[in-house]
């Protein structure tokens, strides 16, 4: 009994063992990545028990005692209850776990590796951008402290810059450097620092020699013979040539004026578009490509002569053009800006009190230019409107002298007699087209005339002393007194001015 009790303590014992020492892989949190649980340790030991009633194996003579003694050997050995046993390799469970643990383990240390390598190779990436960066900021911080490129010359065919109202310089610096004048902006820059006349270069276009160096460049600029496409037009010029009747003398049109400001270079390699060239231009049926403004085209195409369809419609005042383009773009250009012009006055919202279109407001401040003092251009702008009213004939001098190639302040009874689209003593109301090119006083002047019943006006003395009324027979006598000062020849007629 003793025995079999110390057996059975003994396998207890070990129980306890196994099952306080025994691994659980769950505390670990180790997981399959197919969803086991956990895997078994490969150690583990199954315990197997056996019944009483089977035969227990003979169990191993005891140790001799201490002092020689040995165990009685007629003493009955007690059965053991239960041994472990080894399963065999075949029977242990778990196996498929394992399989998948270790392929699962491949895959993590085959990523780990993935990574290691991109984690190099980005890193390499990098470093590479880096070591570029830093050669390209040092080769920029060399160049910085070096002069900046430019041209050495000798330099070639000029280009047309344009400078804009309003450019510092570095804008033009800027220019320069894409129409191919100069080498760098920073040549430019160096050198316009260097000429005080820069402060003095003023908004057009300029013909400049290109590959130039900076220096010369910047004379150029500021030079008083590199500005072209500049046009001046005086109030009252006429679109065509015209010349004094008293001294012969030319009165050059504003076609002559833009083609002496057109011409880029100097002698044989000079060009220039023509006055012909814009004659011709200026005939073209295509009013869009002309510039011509909507509220203008129907009387450009009542025009009987198509060489004058442009009449007024290029303003007076100062305008830049690029001299490169053909005569039909520099003409675009500059009707399109004077549009612009006459429109900033109120234009296309006046009539209200003189029943005119635009159109028409404008060819009547073309008679106020031509007729009238500024001083005097409210007055006459109302004489026009008080004639129209009355379908009376306007009989203005001026509109008879604008067909005539050669002109006077009074006129022929011949020259009267002439049935034109313009002569004023020959047909009623205005003309078909401006008879010149109006001032912008001319015109606001005629959206608002000044009040007053007058019909007629007289210039009387030389110093511009210009007399209004509505009665015929003052008018009569005041021509007259206009005589009589030399302002008008007797021998020719005033007219109903």
């Amino acid at each position: 009994m003793t025995d079999r009790w110390a057996r059975a303590e003994e396998l207890f014992r070990q129980r306890e063992a196994d099952r306080r020492y025994r691994r659980d892989d769950r505390a670990w949190g180790e997981h399959d990545d197919d969803g086991d649980d956990y895997y078994d340790d490969e150690t583990t030991v199954i315990p197997r028990y056996v019944d009483d009633e089977e035969e227990e194996p003979t169990p191993p003579p005891p140790a001799p005692r201490r002092g020689g003694q040995r165990a009685s050997a007629g003493r009955e050995q007690a059965p053991r209850r239960a041994e472990r046993v080894q399963p065999e390799r075949s029977e242990r469970p778990g196996r498929s776990q394992r399989g998948k643990r270790s392929r699962a383990a491949s895959r993590k240390a085959a990523e780990r590796k993935r990574r290691r390598r991109t984690i190099w190779i980005v890193g390499g990436l990098f470093a590479l951008l880096f070591t570029g960066a830093v050669v390209f900021a040092g080769m920029k911080l060399v160049a910085s402290f070096g002069p900046p490129e430019d041209y050495a010359g000798p330099p070639g065919p000029p280009v047309i810059v344009q400078v804009h109202d309003g450019d510092t310089s570095t804008q033009i610096a800027a220019t320069m450097h894409e129409k191919g004048v100069v080498a760098s902006t920073g040549a430019f820059i160096e050198a316009a620092v260097r000429n005080s006349n820069m402060n003095s270069v003023q908004p057009g276009f300029y013909a400049i020699p290109s590959r130039s160096p900076a220096a010369q460049a910047v004379a150029a600029l500021v030079g008083k013979d590199s500005r072209v496409g500049n046009l001046v037009v005086s109030e009252g010029r006429l679109l065509h040539d015209q010349h004094d009747m008293s001294t012969g003398g030319r009165y050059d049109g504003i076609y002559r004026k833009i083609a002496e400001a057109s011409c880029i270079g100097t002698g044989a390699n000079q060009r220039c578009v023509t006055y012909e060239q814009l004659d011709a231009a200026g005939a073209s049926l295509d009013l869009a490509a002309l510039g011509v403004p909507a509220w203008a085209v129907q009387g450009v195409k009542n025009c009987p002569d198509r060489t004058r369809q442009l009449e007024g419609l290029i303003a007076a005042g100062t305008w830049d053009f690029d001299p490169s383009g053909t005569a039909e773009q520099i003409l675009r250009q500059l009707v399109t800006a004077s549009a612009k012009s006459y429109e900033s006055t109120g234009l296309l919202q006046s009539g209200a009190d003189t029943k005119l279109t635009p159109y028409e407001t404008l060819v009547a401040a073309s008679l106020v230019e031509r007729e009238a003092k500024p001083q005097d251009m409210g007055k006459v702008a109302r004489v026009i409107v008080n004639r129209l009213r009355v379908d009376q004939m306007l009989q203005f001098d001026s509109t008879v002298n604008y067909t005539l190639d050669r002109t006077e302040v009074a006129t022929t009874d011949a020259d009267r007699a002439q049935e034109t689209a313009w002569n004023t003593y020959a047909m009623q109301g205005l003309p078909k087209t401006p008879i010149a090119a109006p001032s912008l006083n001319a015109l606001r002047a005629m959206e608002n005339p000044e009040a007053g019943p007058w019909l007629y006006f007289v210039t009387v003395d030389k110093q511009g002393t210009t007399l209004f009324t509505d009665d015929y027979q003052e008018h009569l006598r005041l021509i007259a007194r206009a005589q009589r000062s030399g302002i008008l020849d007797s021998s020719k007629d005033s007219g109903g001015r």
